[in-house]
Order: structure tokens, then C-alpha cells, then sequence
């Protein structure tokens, strides 16, 4: 039986006087794919966001490998293994593909960057071919494919996605979770945010659904494809 390598024990976020997150329990067990779901605003991102301590959470715990890291440093998280990409990309626009992936190894260091770049370009092509062009110059899903190739870079034991597929067309999100599929095929543990249910959905072991803030739900990812109240709010009745 697989341990939890992230907990989230009850716990309150808040934006000044706004409560974004109450009371959010959940764990992800070492080599799984758990998703998020939930409408735009419910506070998802919110919840990946705390867990690098922006913001912080106002009470309940964070554990990670057993460790409590409510308050630790976002650069002690991410040199313990946590990597995150974030919505919106958010690459380095004036930076080439090669230096946005550098950038990935800072948490721990440059001694694996060559053949962990190349690793990078097998998983995805497409960044090999652009290798000396600057990322603002990319197409949307080009700049997605980078920004998780960046945090596969620092070689986590936890990998975090936030909206992976948020305004990117149709064929390149399906390009996106096969990739995605072929990560977890290695063992990968990954954390999923994501308003995309159905591709969520069929990639994870299991998933939450939250709604303002609370997890409503919980289940594998099969079973919430075929739950009807998930099929409705979130999967369009079909």
C-alpha cells in the first residue's frame, strides 16, 4: 500500500477578509494521479497556490513525506521535491526554450541539465526543435509544454499542475494528457487542477471535486465519470 506524500488537514486560506478555502482535507499517495475539479472561482488554484505558502494558510496543516511545511519557505519546498506548473505558463518570454529549462534547475542545482534537457525533448519534441527560440515567440501550447518541461527539470517527487489546459486548442490539449499519461506511466506523482472534468476525470486514480472553497466529493476517477451529478455540472450531461 502506497503512504501519502501530501496531506492537507483542514485547512483555511484566506484573501484579506474573503475565507477561500475551508476546512480542505485531502491526501495523494506516493505514485498516483489525484485531480481537482471544480468551476472556475471554487478555489482550486487557491489550493495548489497554499501549498508553496502563497498564500499562507491561516490554520490546519500541510504534510509532506510526514513533514509539516505550513510554513516553511517556498524555496524549502521546492528543494524538498515539489515542483509546480503554474496557470498561465508563465514562462520566461525573453528567455529561449534551453534557458526557461535551466531555470527549472535552480532548486537543485545544474549537475543533471544536460541530460535531463534531453530527456525534456523526448517527452516533447516539439521544445527540441525550438531549443534557441525565445518563449514568447511560441504558441500557446508550445509555452505549456515548457512550463511543465521546467518543472520536471528539478526532478520532483511531486509534480503540481494548474489549469494545464486552459485556452489551448482541442488536439494540443489531448497532446498535453498523453504526455501527462506517459508520466504517470513512470511512476510520476502528480497533483492535477484542472476545469477540463472529462480529461481530468480519465487520467486520474482518484479525484475531489470542490465547490467554494469545500471538497464536496471524492472518488476515483471512473466512478465520478459516471456520477450524475459530476456528469451535469461538470461534464455537460454527457
Amino acid at each position: 500500500m502506497s503512504k501519502p506524500i501530501l496531506q492537507l488537514k483542514e485547512l483555511d486560506v484566506f484573501y484579506g477578509p474573503i475565507q477561500a478555502l475551508k476546512g480542505v482535507s485531502l491526501h495523494i499517495n506516493e505514485g498516483e494521479t489525484v485531480s481537482l475539479i471544480g468551476s472556475n472561482g471554487a478555489g482550486k488554484s487557491t489550493l495548489l497556490m497554499s501549498i508553496f505558502g502563497q498564500p499562507r494558510a491561516a490554520d490546519g496543516q500541510i504534510l509532506y513525506q510526514g513533514v509539516d511545511i505550513t510554513h516553511k519557505s517556498s524555496h524549502y519546498i521546492a528543494s524538498n521535491g515539489i515542483a509546480q506548473s503554474p496557470e498561465g505558463r508563465r514562462v520566461f518570454p525573453d528567455m529561449t526554450v534551453e534557458e526557461n529549462l535551466l531555470m527549472g534547475t535552480i532548486p537543485i542545482g545544474d549537475k543533471y541539465a544536460k541530460e535531463d534537457m534531453q530527456r525534456m525533448f523526448e517527452l516533447f519534441p516539439r521544445l527540441e526543435e525550438r531549443r534557441t527560440q525565445r518563449a514568447m515567440t511560441m504558441s500557446g501550447g508550445e509555452q505549456q509544454m515548457l512550463a511543465i518541461a521546467r518543472a520536471l527539470m528539478s526532478r520532483p517527487k511531486l509534480l503540481l499542475l494548474d489549469e494545464p489546459s486552459l485556452g489551448l486548442a482541442p488536439i494540443v490539449v489531448k497532446q498535453i494528457f498523453a504526455t501527462l499519461r506517459e508520466l504517470a506511466k513512470t511512476g510520476m506523482t502528480i497533483f492535477l487542477v484542472e476545469q477540463n472534468a472529462n480529461h481530468a476525470l480519465r487520467l486520474s486514480d482518484r479525484a475531489y471535486v470542490m465547490v467554494n472553497g469545500e471538497i464536496r466529493m471524492t472518488g476515483t476517477g471512473k466512478e465520478l465519470l459516471v456520477n450524475e451529478d459530476v456528469r451535469n455540472a461538470y461534464l455537460g450531461g454527457h
